[in-house]
Order: C-alpha cells, then sequence, then structure tokens
C-alpha cells in the first residue's frame, strides 16, 4: 500500500460532535465527572467522596468541605468498518477502500487515539482497540494480505456491532453498499447512536455502465452470469435505478446525522479526504 498520502494528512484533525464516553483516559472530553484536568466547578462534600478530592483553600476561607469537579478525559475510539467482500476486488475498490481505512487509522495514531479495524463480508470479523505507529504498521500489512471474498449482509454486521459497542464512538463505514437498499438503511439506523461517516466507492464503470453491444456480467459474490446487449436505453435505466438507490441511502444520513460520501477509484486518495475534511463536521484544521 502506497502511504505517502499521509503526509498530507497530518495538517487534519478528528472532531466528533457527540460527546463519547469509553474505559480509557485519552483526549477527549465525556459526561462524566471524576479525576482530570479540567476544573467545572464545586459541590459540597458527600459521605463516601475520595478525601484526596477536598479542596483544602476552599475550607479555609469557609470551613466547609468541598469537592472540585473535573470533567473527564476519555478517548475517542475510531471504528473502521471495512467491506471484504468479493465484490469489492472490482475495479480496485478493495484497494481504495483500504487506503481510506488506512488513512482513518493514522489519524487516530497521530492524535494517540484508539482505532479499531474491522473487515466484513458475510460474517463480522472484529478488530481489537489498538494505539501508536507499531500497530499501524501491522494493520496496514493486514488489509494489504486481505483477499475480499464471500457475499456482503451489511445488516447482520451492523447487528453484531450495535450489540458489541455500547459505548458512543466514531463510526467509519467503508463499503460499495451494493446491497439491497432497504438494508443498507436499516445498517445506518442501526449504526446512529454512534458519530457515523458513510463512505461509498464505486468504481468508474459501475458508475457509468462503461459498456457496450453484447456482454456477459458475472456476480462477484453468486457466481451468477448473464448475457445481454447493453443499449443507451439500458445504460440510461440503470444509471437511475443507482441513482435512487444512493439517493435513499443519503437521505437516511441526512436523516440520523451522518456523513455519507460517494468516491469513485479514480479519485486521488488525498483530495477525498479534503472533500470530507470541507463538508463533514467530524473534522477540523
Amino acid at each position: 500500500m502506497d502511504t505517502d498520502f499521509f503526509k498530507e494528512l497530518e495538517r487534519f484533525t478528528l472532531l466528533v460532535r457527540k460527546r463519547v464516553s469509553t474505559a480509557y483516559s485519552g483526549g477527549r472530553k465525556s459526561m462524566r465527572f471524576g479525576h482530570g484536568i479540567s476544573p467545572v466547578g464545586y459541590r459540597e462534600y458527600r459521605k463516601g467522596d475520595d478525601f484526596k478530592l477536598v479542596d483544602w483553600k476552599v475550607y479555609g476561607r469557609t470551613e466547609k468541605l468541598f469537592i472540585r469537579e473535573h470533567e473527564e478525559e476519555r478517548s475517542l475510539v475510531v471504528h473502521i468498518l471495512l467491506d471484504s467482500s468479493a465484490s469489492m476486488s472490482y475495479g480496485g475498490k478493495y484497494a481504495y477502500a483500504s487506503r481510506l481505512a488506512a488513512g482513518f487509522a493514522y489519524l487516530a495514531t497521530m492524535e494517540n487515539e484508539k482505532y479499531t479495524l474491522s473487515r466484513f463480508c458475510h460474517r463480522f470479523y472484529p478488530g481489537e482497540p489498538k494505539r501508536g505507529r507499531r500497530n499501524l504498521i501491522s494493520s496496514i500489512a493486514m488489509l494489504d494480505d486481505t483477499l475480499p471474498r464471500g457475499r456482503t449482509n451489511l445488516k447482520l454486521v451492523s447487528e453484531l456491532f450495535a450489540s458489541q459497542i455500547k459505548t458512543t464512538s466514531l463510526v467509519v463505514l467503508i463499503s460499495d453498499l451494493l446491497e439491497d437498499t432497504e438494508d443498507v438503511i436499516t445498517s445506518i439506523f442501526r449504526l446512529s447512536r454512534h458519530e457515523l461517516v458513510v463512505i461509498q466507492v464505486l468504481s468508474p464503470d459501475e458508475v457509468e455502465m462503461g459498456f457496450g453491444g453484447d456482454v456477459k456480467f458475472v456476480d462477484m459474490e453468486s457466481g451468477l452470469s448473464v448475457i445481454t446487449r447493453v443499449t443507451e436505453g439500458e445504460r440510461a435505466d440503470y444509471q437511475t435505478k443507482l441513482t435512487e438507490h444512493n439517493e435513499k441511502i443519503r437521505e437516511a444520513c441526512d436523516q440520523v446525522g451522518a456523513n455519507y460520501f460517494l468516491f469513485q477509484t479514480d479519485r486521488p486518495i488525498f483530495d477525498a479526504f479534503s472533500e470530507m475534511l470541507t463538508r463533514a463536521v467530524v473534522w477540523k484544521t
């Protein structure tokens, strides 16, 4: 994998709107109070409070016991869900999607945040939370060694993910999303309790139907094939249906407050990140 674009990503940083709460100490604020570095106020001492938290300077002035409360700093866990089904092997989609996934992992690493890199097809292969450049290198090697295979079952994957991950996180879903429209929408709603970024990756041929005449199409996931003649009318009909499919996905993302992006594999990878920076509220410079 060519990772030269990592250098260009150093100008970016991850930012989420929703407050996150995890079990790790890090650079994100949670809604819980306790030990931390950001004082938010005082309250009177209550039986059972840690005596070490008493502010003795305030006691010296008031002769009353007060606890200084802090907003706990918590880590943001970036969950990257990467489609590795057989259809992703067409037109360089998996290679492109892998670079997007690696870019998000790199951004998390830059901020010393944890990330998980999970692959899915008809099954879910959850990744372990990782942090640091050494783990990033191993993650990139894993991406390079993965051979896309199997059918896609995003509905099942989103259900499993939702049952396993209870804390609000940043979730980045990367897929061609070429499944039943309602299944994709259901999955988006299921993941929407998190800060969600949905990235659809398609090849130019899939967007434009760049074929003509008699063509044999083979489903890369089922192996089924069909021979047909691609006319201008059929091409227009295909593009209309694909546009309707994608627009319904976009509308679902808008409805739940997720960020949706569609990238073709001939788009320079850094341009893709630049667009996300410009449009998505999960980024800042």
